[in-house]
């Protein structure tokens, strides 16, 4: 054995957020190779890394460098987990252990679980047979091994009753596998009958995963149109190629119709990953992923990093969607990372969408991705009619929101056994509490934001920070007692609006904060459909996805809510989430009716939706980004500064000002507090940066902030590409 052998040195990257590569020796007799997991010692404590590549130019002494000393008995980090956290960590600016750190999210994965003990019929009976064995007895008769814990629970005896007949011989113990297996999908189970125009989308997707190569394809289609199956036809070609496909969808715990239909067309659930399933799911969810046995996995955005050993296929639905951006830990936006995933693994991503975003939208149109529409919905139904009723003029009485001719609509629609839905962006009872005596808002302690009332749980709550009240008897201000009053609605003040005008209606309500788990999904999804829901009142979680074939009127209660947010998105969004709610109503043989409540019924977002003119608002807000140099005809990056002194941020902020970047292509807004000036009791200052397309903004950062230290009291965090500007 040569002494080169001898002394190996990797580098091994750690899942922390100080620090980079480790310099370690890789002895001969663990046979190390680039992507296994290793144990190494870091100062007095060991901790698990990966080996991420040879360390051929070490300088290390060799009387400082340190054995790796395990390889822990996992697959390999793929080759390509490794080239898209490298990637990340250079787009984003961050650390590349702490983007280790989501790809190894789930620790005890990395270690295979025991074999559990289970226990089956020997044939031969016991001396005496009392009733609690006999009931033993006819479970094991029927054959197949069962843990002690099953068996009891199906025969409803203790499991000392499982263990007394093992001693006797009447049972025996087998090793049955760790975990319980996964059902693999059917590619071919039951396909859909498409329309023309979806086979059309379906062949050209096919075609993409035969070619096992990266494609972009933008599927863009009308709600109700069927992008589901369409993509479902390339996740069946992808299987039936032996390789695996990841489907993203935001909020992941809200998809029990999307969940049925996946098990109508492939006969198995697919594997999930999101932050609802148990530590040890999630364990063998990430086991079988990298072990390549999960063949088709759904998730939210964070499924982007598990470690896939032979993906064949990305899709993206509802792509424009917000939640799909991280501001959180690392920020980066899903969606964007998808399209970096497929490059890097060779293979395609679709981006599904009734309202693409316009980064999209104009990548698809220059020819950069691939082009697919469903113009039409399934099925021969057709788009709601929307009417817009002008608050001006339809002037709302005192304490009421619903408007008399939706009132009048919604009591038509009822006396016809049909649904009627009303959204309205907003939680709880009220926005904001006040002081009727002196005007004194009700604000939370640690937020620059004010205090929501919740009715149901009797607590006032901020959404900011989780930070929960109940609400005062006497005003701090003035003194007064009992003299706190609601002020605009939330759902929970519209069901209590609805309820008078509608005794004896079967009434509900849907929001994040009252559906908290994906069975309480499924149980309000199913109720709906068996029609024991009337009028259902909901925030944007019911605003996408569900499909409810007796639901024809739609009521949105405060249209203009979204116009107001003051980022560069806030038309935009509007425009697709209104566009999402109105496209729940009439999606089979009935027609569907949406009444649009605005103040504003000239705006652009407003016209466009009730006249169904998306690609006027499309080229009227690609135009206004354009003239402004905004993205996506430009470049972003936040600065944020935070810390619980309000003055040393300020500080900061100034000097980090007098240094900023200049140049014709760059602009630096800033430094200003944050429109939320304070979150979780930390001042936040804010910067933006603003470059043309060909400026790599990365650099232009880099530069800027190079050699700063950053005092130890604040904290500064880089968000390229922000979609949150408060």
């Amino acid at each position: 054995m040569s002494s080169t052998n001898k002394h190996r040195r990797v580098r091994v990257l750690l899942p922390l957020s100080i620090g980079d590569v480790y310099d370690y020796r890789a002895p001969d007799s663990l046979n190390i190779e680039i992507g296994h997991f290793v144990t190494v010692p870091l100062g007095k404590r060991e901790v698990v890394g990966v080996v991420w590549e040879e360390a051929i130019n070490s300088v290390l002494a060799e009387e400082r460098m340190k054995d790796i000393l395990s390889v822990l008995p996992c697959a390999k980090l793929p080759p390509e987990s490794l080239k898209f956290i490298d990637w990340v960590s250079q787009y984003t600016m961050q650390r590349r252990g702490r983007v280790l750190r989501m790809a190894m999210s789930v620790p005890d994965a990395l270690y295979p679980k025991a074999p559990r003990t289970g226990y089956r019929f020997t044939g031969e009976l016991p001396e005496k047979i009392t009733a609690a064995r006999q009931r033993v007895l006819d479970v094991v008769s029927e054959g197949g091994a069962q843990t002690a814990t099953d068996l009891a629970a199906i025969a409803g005896v203790s499991t000392s009753v499982i263990k007394g007949l093992a001693v006797k011989g009447v049972l025996e113990t087998v090793n049955l596998p760790a975990e319980a297996p996964l059902q693999p999908a059917n590619w071919q189970h039951a396909a859909f009958d498409l329309s023309p125009d979806q086979d059309t989308a379906a062949t050209a997707l096919t075609s993409f995963v035969a070619e096992d190569s990266y494609h972009v394809a933008l599927l863009e289609g009308v709600t109700g149109s069927g992008k589901t199956e369409v993509y479902f036809e390339a996740i069946a070609a992808c299987l039936k190629e032996g390789r695996q496909a990841l489907v993203l969808l935001p909020e992941i715990a809200l998809t029990a119709q999307w969940l049925a239909r996946f098990e109508d067309r492939f006969g198995a659930r697919p594997v999930e990953w999101h932050s609802d399933l148990s530590q040890s799911i999630r364990r063998r969810n990430w086991r079988a992923v990298i072990d390549g046995r999960a063949d088709i996995v759904v998730g939210a955005r964070s499924a982007l990093f598990l470690p896939f050993s032979k993906l064949g296929l990305i899709v993206v639905d509802e792509e424009h969607e917000s939640s799909f951006k991280q501001d959180e830990g690392v920020p980066y936006n899903a969606r964007d990372m998808a399209v970096v995933r497929g490059k890097i693994g060779g293979c395609p991503v679709v981006l599904a969408s009734a309202t693409p975003s316009l980064e999209s939208l104009i990548n698809a149109r220059n020819g950069k991705y691939e082009y697919l529409k469903l113009p039409s919905r399934y099925g021969g139904a057709t788009l709601p009619n929307v009417n817009i009723v002008d608050l001006k003029e339809h002037k709302l009485g005192s304490q009421r929101w619903i408007s008399d001719p939706l009132r009048e609509a919604m009591e038509e629609t009822l006396s016809m056994g049909q649904q009627v839905m009303l959204f309205l962006n907003r939680r709880g009872y009220a926005p904001l509490t006040l002081c009727d005596t002196c005007g004194h808002r009700l604000q939370c302690p640690h937020c620059s934001a004010w205090l929501v009332e919740h009715r149901l749980m009797k607590r006032l709550q901020c959404h900011h920070c989780g930070f929960t009240s109940a609400l005062p008897k006497c005003c701090s201000e003035c003194g007064a007692e009992e003299s706190f009053k609601a002020c605009g609605p939330g759902i929970e003040r519209l069901v209590e609006e609805a309820e008078a005008l509608f005794p004896g209606r079967r009434i509900a309500m849907m929001a994040s904060d009252t559906i908290s788990s994906p069975r309480a999904a499924a149980e309000f999804v199913a109720a709906m459909e068996r029609g024991e829901i009337e009028i259902l009142i909901g925030t944007q979680i019911v605003a996408k996805g569900y499909h409810f074939a007796n639901l024809t009127l739609v009521g949105i209660v405060d249209a203009d809510l979204g116009l107001a947010g003051g980022d560069l998105r806030a038309s935009e969004r509007t425009y697709q989430l209104l566009s999402q709610v109105t496209g729940r109503a009439g999606r089979e043989s009935s027609s569907g009716t949406v009444f649009l409540q605005s103040y504003l019924p000239e705006h652009p977002v407003i016209e466009a939706i009730a006249r169904q003119e998306g690609e006027a608002f499309f080229k009227l807000e690609a135009a206004g980004r354009e003239s402004a140099g905004m993205p996506p005809y430009g470049r972003l990056a936040a600065v944020i500064l935070s810390g619980t002194n309000a003055e040393s941020v300020a500080g900061f902020a100034s000097e980090l000002a007098r240094q900023a970047p200049m140049g014709e292509k760059i602009t630096v807004l800033g430094p200003a507090p944050a429109p939320l000036s304070m979150i979780r009791g930390r001042h936040r200052y804010r910067f933006l940066v603003k470059c043309t397309k060909d400026i790599p903004i990365q650099s232009v950062l880099g530069k800027w902030l190079q050699g700063r230290k950053v005092p130890n009291n604040i904290r500064l965090q880089i968000d390229i590409d922000p979609y949150n500007f408060m």
